[in-house]
């Protein structure tokens, strides 16, 4: 599936059912590095799109709803709150600074007219909560307007207190701190199924987490090596079965999974089912094991399949299946003989993300020069597509673009020599139900839907 075929057909039968169109481009003008987007994430409507950035920053839009006018029509994204999730921080016992920068935020499913999420920086993990006012007390009789406390000598009746209604106000309150549960980074957090309970993973450990209890976890994967000489391999990501309360997988930097179940042991270091490709000699060189290693790992809906991303490919897994992945996909293949300048830039150190669609029919990840790809499982076709400043039009139908590494360039044709690998698009989220994408870029957030669920509508 290299882009250095002739892809026109398959691009174009691909696109008749997933046109994505502008929905909008969110943008905070400004090219200061805190503002670069560092996760985003649907909740489990897709009514609310958080994202978090390298300042510690929490921006959550809400969907508006249908309009009396336009009773069919889609709603769009708008900012509904933001907040500050994470300050720096100086850990004086080992003379480092804490980033505030926000590594992820998880939704949790929602129990009551409040939303609640978790965002975490490299060591603490803050829950918070999001809810509504549109109505206050008014007619205290031991408090005046301003909220003080009246003399009682002044008071000579009673009233009896009203409820009266107020412009909408969004509070946004930190209701669970869990701090000191790790030594290294943090890189992943995930909500378990049961919504009581959730874990964390850093390098070289995972820790549960119950959502109530903030003064200890309980350590349920730890590889960290008795010398530390003799470590191999860090956790480079890690998420809970979607069903099973007691399944959950992480990844590591040597391109494995490990599937591991709560139910065999407390401490899981040994695994369930370890999967694993063999590595082929004839393309075994230097770079072999840096762009193996998986930066993403994410649970099918169904719970039946698992889709990593490693520096050039996208992988689906079955759960049944340890010995080799199901369906390999080729992001950027053209790359493969670039690996040694993108060494020296630190670009083949980029950890991009992945994710499915509502139905696991398609796959999605980022790519190089604002360039995201989008992989269906059923057709076999592939798309690269743009966001960009240019196509950032409402309503504008985005067009598929293609690679050239050599030979007969088309017209919209780029070089593999052009691209701009300052502008990556490293995080992306698929609505849970809908043809609707959040594309992250730098500090600009674009959402795109597709154009033919959009005109039936």
């Amino acid at each position: 599936m290299g882009e250095d075929v002739d892809t026109r057909k398959i691009n174009h039968s691909f696109l008749r059912d997933h046109n994505y169109v502008t929905e909008g481009c969110l943008d905070i003008i400004t090219t200061s590095n805190a503002d670069i987007i560092s996760t985003v994430e649907f909740n489990h409507t897709g009514d609310l799109l958080a994202t978090g950035d390298k300042g510690g920053r929490v921006v959550i839009f809400q969907r508006e709803p249908e309009t009396k006018n336009e009773p069919y029509s889609q709603g769009e994204y708008n900012v509904y709150s933001t907040f500050q999730s994470h300050e720096p921080e100086f850990d004086y016992l080992k003379s480092l600074e804490i980033e505030e920068k926000i590594n992820k935020i998880k939704w949790l499913p929602q129990q009551n007219a409040a939303h609640s999420l978790l965002s975490t920086n490299d060591k603490t993990i803050k829950l918070w909560k999001i809810s509504e006012r549109d109505k206050r007390p008014e007619g205290y009789n031991l408090k005046d307007e301003e909220g003080r406390l009246k003399d009682l000598c002044t008071v000579t009746s009673l009233q009896v207190p009203v409820i009266k209604p107020m412009d909408l106000m969004v509070e946004v309150s930190p209701r669970r701190i869990f701090s000191n549960g790790h030594t290294y980074h943090v890189n992943s957090i995930s909500v378990n199924s049961d919504c009581e309970t959730y874990m964390s993973a850093d390098d070289l450990r995972i820790n549960l987490w119950h959502l109530a209890i903030t003064d200890r976890s309980f350590n349920i994967v730890d590889i960290k090596p008795a010398n530390m000489e003799d470590l191999t391999e860090v956790i480079t990501a890690a998420e809970f079965h979607p069903h099973h309360c007691n399944l959950f997988v992480y990844s590591s930097s040597k391109g494995s999974l490990r599937l591991c179940d709560m139910r065999a042991s407390a401490l899981c270091d040994k695994h369930c089912k370890l999967y694993e490709e063999p590595e082929d000699p004839s393309n075994r060189s230097f770079f072999s094991e840096i762009i193996s290693s998986v930066s993403d790992v994410k649970f099918s809906h169904s719970g039946r399949y698992m889709l990593t991303r490693d520096y050039l490919t996208v992988k689906v897994w079955d759960l049944n299946m340890e010995t080799k992945p199901l369906e390999t996909y080729q992001v950027h293949d053209y790359l493969r003989s670039k690996l040694c300048s993108l060494y020296e830039n630190d670009c083949i150190f980029d950890k991009f993300e992945c994710a499915w669609n509502g139905s696991d029919s398609v796959i999605m990840t980022g790519a190089y020069n604002n360039f995201f790809r989008m992989f269906d499982r059923n057709t076999k076709r592939d798309v690269t597509l743009e966001a960009s400043r240019e196509s950032s039009k409402p309503r504008a139908i985005l067009k598929p673009r293609r690679v050239c590494v050599g030979g007969k360039r088309r017209k919209d044709d780029i070089s593999v020599d052009s691209l701009d690998f300052t502008k990556k698009i490293l995080h992306t989220a698929w609505h849970p139900t809908e043809n609707i994408i959040a594309i992250a870029a730098t500090n600009n957030l674009y959402i795109f839907q597709d154009k033919v669920n959009s005109e039936m509508q």
